[in-house]
Parts: C-alpha cells; sequence; structure tokens
C-alpha cells in the first residue's frame, strides 16, 4: 500500500538557498541607501511612442520615388502613347457642365504598374492609390474609383490592340527584335464561371421564359407602388433580371457554336451546354487534367529577345487551328512573317502547315505514326519522318526537316521562350479572368502583354520610353 505526501514548496525553497552566505551588514545598508537614492531621484524619463500626434510633412509626390523607380518607367511608356481615342470620347469640355474626366494616362499607367506587382482588383487599386507611394505617384492628387478602372481595364480592347502594334513595330523599326525565330504556345485560364452554369437547350430555354417572367412581374410591381424608394429597389431588380435574361440569351446565341464544335469531335450534338455566366467561356482541359470553364489565351514570342508579338484568345480547347491566324496576325502588325515558327505538338495539323507555306518553316514535332502490320500479324516498322504519298509538298518538308539534328537544335528553344513567357504572365495574376466576355478578356490579356514587354522595352530599347542616361534616351526624353 502507497501513502501519499504532501509538497512543501516553502520548504523545498528553503533547502534550495541552504548553501548561500548571509548578506553582511554593510551590503544591506549599501542596498538600502541605493534604494532611497533612487527614490530621491524620481521616475526615470523615457522617450515613449506617441502614435495619435498630429504631424505636419512638408513633402511633394516628386521627391517620394527614386530617379530608376519603376513607376517612372511605366509613366514614360504610357506618356509617349496615342491615347487620343479615349481623350476624345471625354464629354466635360470647356465651360459645360459636368465634373473633370480622370486623364486615361492615370488610369493606364495604374494597370500597368498594377500588373507589374501582380494586383488584378480593381478594389485593391484604388486603395493603393490612397495608401502607396507609387501608385500615389502615378496619380498626382488625382482621387480614383475603382469603377473607372474597372471599366477601363474592361472596354479598351481594340486600344490594347494598337498599342501592341505600335510597340512592336517600334521595337522592330530601332533594329532592337528580329523576326528570324517565333515561338506560340496556348494557356488556358480559368473562365469567372462556374462549372454548374452550363446547361443544355431545353435547360435554357426554360430559364429564359422564367427569365423573362421576373422581368414583366418587376415591371408591373413598379408600376403599381410609385414610392420613391420602392422605385430604386425596383429599378435595382428590373437591371438585375434584364442582365439575367441577356446572358441566358447569349448562351442560347453560343449554342450552334459549341454543337458544331462537338460534332465534328465525334460526340453528340444534343450535349451542347452553354454557361449562363459567361457564353463565351469553354469547358477545357486544363495542365493538371481537370476540365473547368477557361479560355485559350495564345502567345507568339520572338526567341532570342523575348518580346510578345502576336496575342489572342478563342474559345477554342485545341491549339490544332491556331498557328495560321496567329502567323497571319504577325504578319499585319509587323509588315512580314518570321522566318522560322515554332509550336508543340497540338498544332502542326496538316491544313495549318499548308496555310503558311511560303511565309515562314514551321518547326514542331513530328507525330508518332499509327502501328501498322503485315500479313503475318507482325509489327512493321515506320519512319515517321519519310514523306507520305498523301502528303503535300509543304508536309513532306516538314517531316523532312524535323529528321535534321539541326531542327531539334531549333526547336529546343520554344519551350525556353514560350514556357518563360506563360509563366511570366502566371505570376503576375493571369490566372483566372477577372471580367467575363470575349472582349473584356483580350482587353485583360492586352494589359498582361504590354506590360511584359514594356520590360522587355526598357531592356532592349530603353530611348523608346525616355529611359536611361544614354545620349538617344537623353534625347528622347527631352523631346
Amino acid at each position: 500500500m502507497t501513502t501519499s505526501t504532501e509538497h512543501d514548496p516553502a520548504a523545498t525553497q528553503t533547502g534550495l538557498f541552504l548553501d548561500l552566505p548571509e548578506p553582511s551588514e554593510a551590503q544591506v545598508r549599501e542596498a538600502q541607501a541605493k534604494a532611497a537614492m533612487q527614490r530621491e531621484q524620481g521616475a526615470p524619463r523615457l522617450l515613449e511612442p506617441n502614435r495619435l500626434q498630429v504631424e505636419l510633412r512638408a513633402s511633394d509626390l516628386e521627391s517620394l520615388l527614386p530617379e530608376d523607380h519603376r513607376a517612372r518607367l511605366v509613366w514614360g511608356y504610357v506618356e509617349r502613347q496615342d491615347l487620343s481615342r479615349l481623350i476624345e470620347g471625354v464629354k466635360a469640355r470647356g465651360s459645360n457642365a459636368g465634373r473633370a474626366a480622370i486623364d486615361p494616362r492615370i488610369l493606364f499607367a495604374l494597370w500597368l504598374y498594377a500588373t507589374l506587382d501582380g494586383v488584378g482588383s480593381g478594389r485593391e487599386v484604388a486603395r493603393l492609390s490612397l495608401e502607396h507611394d507609387a501608385y500615389r505617384w502615378i496619380c498626382g492628387g488625382v482621387s480614383v474609383n475603382y469603377h473607372a478602372l474597372n471599366d477601363f481595364r474592361a472596354g479598351n480592347e481594340a486600344l490594347m490592340d494598337e498599342l501592341l502594334t505600335d510597340n512592336v513595330a517600334a521595337l522592330a523599326a530601332v533594329g532592337a527584335i528580329t523576326l528570324q525565330r517565333v515561338a506560340q504556345d496556348g494557356m488556358r485560364v480559368r473562365a469567372a464561371a462556374g462549372a454548374a452554369s452550363f446547361r443544355r437547350q431545353a435547360s435554357l430555354d426554360d430559364h429564359l421564359s422564367q427569365a423573362r417572367e421576373l422581368v414583366q412581374t418587376i415591371k408591373t410591381q413598379a408600376q403599381a407602388d410609385p414610392g420613391q424608394a420602392r422605385r430604386q429597389a425596383q429599378a435595382a431588380k428590373l437591371r438585375a433580371a434584364r442582365e439575367r435574361e441577356a446572358r441566358i440569351q447569349a448562351a442560347l446565341e453560343q449554342l450552334p457554336e459549341v454543337a458544331a464544335a462537338k460534332k465534328r469531335n465525334g460526340s453528340r450534338a444534343e450535349d451542347a451546354r452553354a454557361s449562363t455566366t459567361d457564353a463565351d467561356a469553354r469547358v477545357m482541359k486544363m495542365g493538371d487534367g481537370g476540365f473547368r470553364p477557361a479560355f485559350n489565351v495564345q502567345f507568339a514570342t520572338t526567341c532570342e529577345e523575348q518580346v510578345i508579338v502576336g496575342m489572342d484568345v478563342v474559345t477554342a480547347g485545341s491549339d490544332m487551328a491556331q498557328l495560321a491566324p496567329m502567323v497571319e496576325q504577325v504578319g499585319q502588325r509587323l509588315g512580314r512573317s518570321p522566318e522560322q515558327w515554332l509550336v508543340d505538338g497540338g498544332f502542326p495539323a496538316h491544313e495549318q502547315i499548308d496555310a503558311v507555306a511560303g511565309r515562314t518553316k514551321v518547326y514542331a514535332p513530328v507525330p508518332e505514326p499509327r502501328t501498322k502490320q503485315d500479313a503475318q500479324g507482325k509489327e512493321v516498322a515506320q519512319d515517321k519522318h519519310q514523306p507520305k504519298p498523301d502528303d503535300s509538298e509543304a508536309v513532306a518538308q516538314w517531316r523532312v526537316r524535323m529528321a535534321g539534328s539541326e531542327a531539334r537544335d531549333i526547336y529546343k528553344q520554344r519551350a525556353a521562350t514560350a514556357e518563360c513567357v506563360n509563366a511570366q504572365a502566371r505570376n503576375r495574376g493571369l490566372l483566372r479572368m477577372p471580367v467575363r466576355g470575349l472582349a473584356k478578356v483580350r482587353s485583360v490579356v492586352g494589359l498582361f502583354v504590354l506590360a511584359h514587354n514594356l520590360l522587355r522595352t526598357a531592356a532592349l530599347a530603353p530611348q523608346l520610353i525616355g529611359w536611361g542616361t544614354d545620349p538617344s534616351a537623353m534625347a528622347a526624353q527631352a523631346a
């Protein structure tokens, strides 16, 4: 049987200090005198923080940023661009009534800087324009709101395309880029639509009828109750109902295109579905093997300088039909086509190779041939680089060209170029589209392209944006 004993903390502590000597009377008197002196001197004086103190600082925005700050680089580019089409649309003129409009250069520069900074939210940019020195410097005292920012980003597809053309043409004119070799690649970017928003024909017809009935009901209720507050609430409901009706109608209009694509792929046209959230979005196979609503973003990039010279956003999940349109686009931007065009195995459809024959040489892996067996059932060895009887001249030349070691060395530059540009776009936030609709998506992607090319311009031809200290740059800055 075990007997418990109580623990005495005082006894334990006394035992711990039994071997310590007792202080002498001199030591006790010295300690007492020191304590008395400290009491006579009073409490110690300390400089404690006071974060409620109001401060007045004499400072200008220009002095907040160093001369080589990236915000100055962005503004140097923006102020040299032709934004007259936006300025012409400003209604506040002369002595006419109305609030002065925000300078389009400010909105453009804010989005370019935010894109390089990895910021993709209009509300976040508006907040930073009040708190962050770089954003405040760009604004220059002008107040911006997220509505104006979002409207600018989503509503300038044509402007982004024109500025890209001007940018690559200027780089080519000063010899900063060559069109010897261009790599093209597609990147699936998640759309702002849920998987559950995709519906078939019968379901869309049913939802459209319900939406129209709701619009009519809200109209009737608004006419029956003329109260001001109630009328405003009803107007908001009516606007939301009309927007939903328009989205469903747009989805119905996209169904024939989706059905045709399914029929080409061997699926049933009756299984075609369209999204009631973003009618332009398509379910695509993503990089992780899953299927989600997305857009196919296409970039064409020079291999040596890594400048994007072509950009497109398509609703097809496959890259098979994107080679010829991109070659045509780059040719229109620069007046001539690249000598060599590098793509991966998802691009080289025979009709695409035929379409670009005479304009550029395609470098793409030749797919493995289908297995064949002889009369005895043994597999017949085949050379995939040997031209086939039904090959066109361009396809036959492509097969023979890819058999050489020189072509394989050239093709290695594809991944180093295209995948690098794709990764940089994703690092800057191109992971999920913040807008809905193909035109708005293209405008957003255009901002990413211009932001990428801006940094490349600063490295390859800084004189074009007045950047640097060489004589040409100083002359451009003075101009």
